[in-house]
């Protein structure tokens, strides 16, 4: 099957993702207060190398210089977050004009360059104002992002059509409260339940508010998402597959769907119970325009009885010897194909953007050339999947790459690559690769 963009339909949306922590710097700059990943990643320990997104790309500063990349491109969507701690230092309360101007100045660009703004309200970096209060783990998060999504939504509505509530969940949240990788480091089913079911609840909250305040605003959320085979064929190995599908896959889903968890294949999640209030199974669910998935890679799982809650264990790609990434990810396109059907079958599931897809491979200049063949074969096989998909009969409805430039990946720091176009993060030096040249012949 040959690849070609025409064969995708006119209004298919493609495009690009970032975050703002990963690229803007300026992490003190212009009145902005603190995230939780500000402070995780300034404390010794928490990061390959102990490296931070202090300065990261200096999007900041160099928007302009990128917007006009993503145009030599031919991107004609470009999807990024807003920096709450940016907006409200403090997380509620005092608004940050200073941040609120550079929102409009690089929203109002993207107009003026004909690229559709996409923006993610929450892409994991929680004030730090907020976490001290306990963050997703306490409840009145609710409300803190309440208000911090009215203000978005009545600041910046007029021109952004497109919105996402959360990025990731499933990540954020695993994580950051109960793995204790990411920021803000907490550990446990203590905090991970909570912070779980708050977030549930802020997914489909935000939704509302944005429909209740600008009806016509199409409004989705993105989920991670990765395809579950199990080892082998035994029972067990099975069943493990199953509960590792329903952490990964369908917890934050099918909530938003009227589902309710899925506490039956993870019997540890009955403990939300002892957070949930009258009307929260109702108040989780919200009737989404789009949904966002997120995939990478495939997960093979078995059982382990040494695992505690879930039982089961991921088997890792370099130990099973396929081709896989820099971050360790089997390269396997037929994931996405699968992943594509597995969340259209849902009955309230509308339309499915592809929202991240993209992989980190060791690059090196040379001749001030990036050779990146790998990362091009990836897109291509990836990309020929989801058109696959669409030809039978998938609501898959656009594809974002992951990501423009590289980047700070969160505790990875700045050793994988994934972006389209390189950085020299002492010179800020940009070189468009292979992979971001044959997308922006394909798009063409």
């Amino acid at each position: 099957m040959a690849l070609e963009k025409n064969k995708f339909g006119k209004k298919f949306n493609w495009g690009v993702s970032v975050a703002a922590y990963q690229i803007e710097g300026a992490h003190n700059i212009d009145g902005k207060g603190p995230s939780i990943w500000d402070t995780f990643t300034n404390t010794k320990g928490n990061t390959f190398q102990n490296e931070n997104a202090n300065h990261t790309t200096n999007f900041y500063y160099l928007y302009e210089h990128d917007l006009q990349i993503i145009k030599h491109l031919g991107i004609p969507n470009f999807r990024f977050s807003i920096s709450w701690s940016r907006i409200f230092p403090d997380g509620t309360g005092r608004v940050n004009k200073a941040g609120v101007d550079y929102y409009n100045k690089l929203i109002n660009r993207c107009l003026e360059l004909e690229i559709t703004p996409w923006v993610t309200l929450y892409h994991w970096d929680l004030p730090q104002a907020l976490e001290n209060k306990g963050g997703w783990t306490n409840r009145e998060i609710l409300n803190w992002f309440g208000d911090y999504v009215t203000f978005c939504v009545n600041t910046f509505g007029d021109r952004v059509k497109n919105w996402f509530i959360l990025n990731e969940p499933m990540v954020f949240t695993g994580a950051g409260y109960f793995l204790g990788l990411h920021a803000p480091g907490k550990k446990g089913l203590t905090n991970f339940i909570p912070a779980m079911h708050h977030t549930a609840l802020a997914q489909a909250l935000g939704g509302k508010i944005i429909k209740s305040l600008k009806p016509k605003l199409n409004v989705g959320t993105s989920f991670s998402c990765s395809h579950i085979d199990p080892a082998t064929d035994s029972e067990e190995d099975k069943l493990a597959a199953k509960r590792v599908d329903a952490i990964l896959n369908r917890l934050f889903l099918e909530p938003s769907l009227g589902l309710g968890y899925p506490i039956a294949e993870v019997r540890m999640l009955r403990k939300v119970y002892d957070y949930m209030h009258a009307n929260d199974y109702a108040d989780l669910k919200f009737d989404f325009d789009f949904i966002g998935i997120q995939n990478y890679t495939r997960e093979i799982v078995t059982h382990s009885y040494l695992t505690p809650f879930l039982q089961a264990k991921l088997v890792k790609a370099a130990d099973r010897g396929v081709h896989h990434t820099q971050m360790g990810w089997e390269v396997h396109p037929q994931a996405i194909n699968k992943l594509l059907h597995k969340f259209n079958a849902y009955e309230g599931v509308k339309k499915i953007i592809v929202s991240e897809n993209g992989a980190a491979f060791p690059d090196v200049v040379s001749n001030n050339r990036v050779h990146d063949k790998h990362r091009v074969e990836y897109l291509q096989s990836h990309i020929k999947q989801v058109l696959k998909a669409k030809k039978q009969g998938v609501k898959v409805k656009g594809y974002f790459v992951w990501t423009l430039t590289d980047n700070f990946e969160w505790a990875e720091g700045y050793h994988p690559k994934f972006g389209l176009v390189h950085v020299n993060f002492e010179t800020q030096q940009r070189i468009i690769k292979d992979s971001g040249l044959w997308y922006k012949n394909f798009l063409s």
